[in-house]
């Protein structure tokens, strides 16, 4: 009886039956999102290059300078190091203004003894004593 049931609507006057609107082809659509998802993502790989180009040191000033270190000595300020060809720099920094404090010969700072355990500190502890007293 269910069968029956359509073709005898479609034969009465005056009944349409609902036409199920066409789908749209998944495929298609499909690869309207892969390609544009691939079109942003090269975008962005050619928008990083070209930063990458435009922020290049050029020629031979990028080896010329180089921070060794810095530190920060307060809120905005600090006092970084410096290598300029064999010429070590101190500089310090603050909002609006660069002071040179010291410059010495390249690779002129003392290396600091280095405490590696805690059987150490004794030893060390009592060196520091010795030297304030005798001062």
């Amino acid at each position: 009886m269910h069968i029956f049931f359509p073709i005898l609507l479609a034969a009465l006057p005056g009944v349409a039956l609902a036409q199920t609107p066409a789908l749209p082809e998944a495929g298609a659509g499909l690869l309207q999102v892969v390609v544009a998802l691939g079109v942003v993502i090269a975008a962005l790989i050619g928008g990083l290059w070209l930063l990458k180009r435009l922020t290049a040191v050029r020629g031979s000033a990028g080896g010329a300078l180089r921070v060794i270190a810095g530190i920060s000595v307060g809120p905005r300020e600090r006092v970084v190091l410096l290598e300029v060809e064999e010429i070590w720099l101190v500089v310090g920094v603050a909002p609006g203004q660069v002071n040179a404090l010291h410059q010495m010969p390249k690779g002129a700072l003392a290396a600091a003894p280095a405490m590696q355990s805690g059987k150490d500190f004794g030893v060390w502890l009592k060196q520091m004593t010795e030297r304030r007293n005798a001062q």
